[in-house]
């Protein structure tokens, strides 16, 4: 009796500590290792960590974890960038529990969308990896976030003589393509005099622009000699294929 009651013993106490030492490293696991962090333009799936403004970001990193995950947080801000006019600060959250990641050894996969009407800049980016036991990995790097059209080497007359004309130039790059460009010339409240006639001029330039992704700008307006003299102002509008603007605006003396 004394021989199998200790047997039963010794066999409780193995019992015991197997269970003690499971316990211990189901709490000891390694936190996630997150590997391959790309991201970039989402229309081609790039990896040249760059962006452009409505348009989206891909990002895509490989999980790998001994213990399955809870959680993946994706998060977006700015560096003190200056917002412009008709522009907004842009901060982008988003905590991802799709079934598809809470597996052990998941592939991050998501497309954001980029606001239109954000500042174009330096952005940082972090994807922090939860597991069921608490464990937390993060990795960041950043994004830069580009205009997708962009205007240079601006050239347009200050002043211009009424019967000669105007001339306008400066390089246009646009990524998705160009679909037309404006101008638009008005005067604000000049009197008109005798022999004269309000002048306002608008036009589309497709012709040697559409469809170019750079190309420059150089046209000739003519101004009529019959425009009253004085200040006018000039807004030039430029639209890509996917409906992005950019606008370049100034003035010109009108003289006699």
């Amino acid at each position: 009796m004394k021989t199998n009651f200790k047997l039963l013993a010794i066999i409780a106490f193995v019992g015991i500590t197997l269970q003690s030492c499971s316990s211990e490293e189901e709490i000891e696991l390694s936190a996630p290792i997150i590997s391959n962090f790309e991201f970039g333009e989402g229309s081609d799936h790039t990896t040249d960590q760059v962006a452009y403004k409505g348009s989206d970001i891909h990002l895509e990193a490989d999980i790998t974890a001994e213990a399955v995950i809870s959680s993946i947080t994706l998060h977006i801000h700015g560096h003190d960038l200056s917002v412009g006019d008709n522009e907004v600060e842009w901060e982008f959250e988003q905590v991802y529990t799709d079934a598809k990641y809470l597996v052990i050894n998941p592939t991050f996969h998501e497309h954001v969308d980029v606001p239109a009407n954000i500042p174009a800049g330096e952005y940082h980016v972090e994807l922090i990896v939860t597991d069921e036991l608490g464990n937390t990995t993060e990795v960041e790097g950043h994004v830069d976030v580009l205009d997708p059209i962009t205007l240079s080497d601006m050239s347009v007359d200050a002043t211009a003589q009424r019967g000669k004309d105007l001339h306008a130039e400066f390089m246009i790059d646009a990524v998705n393509g160009i679909h037309s460009i404006s101008v638009d010339i008005h005067a604000h409240d000049l009197a008109v005099g005798d022999g004269e006639v309000e002048w306002d001029f608008e036009k589309e330039y497709t012709e040697g622009y559409h469809d170019k992704n750079s190309v420059e700008f150089h046209e000739h307006i003519d101004i009529p000699a019959t425009a009253p003299a004085g200040e006018y102002h000039i807004m030039f509008t430029v639209e890509d294929e996917d409906g992005n603007i950019k606008e370049y605006e100034t003035h010109i003396d009108v003289t006699e």
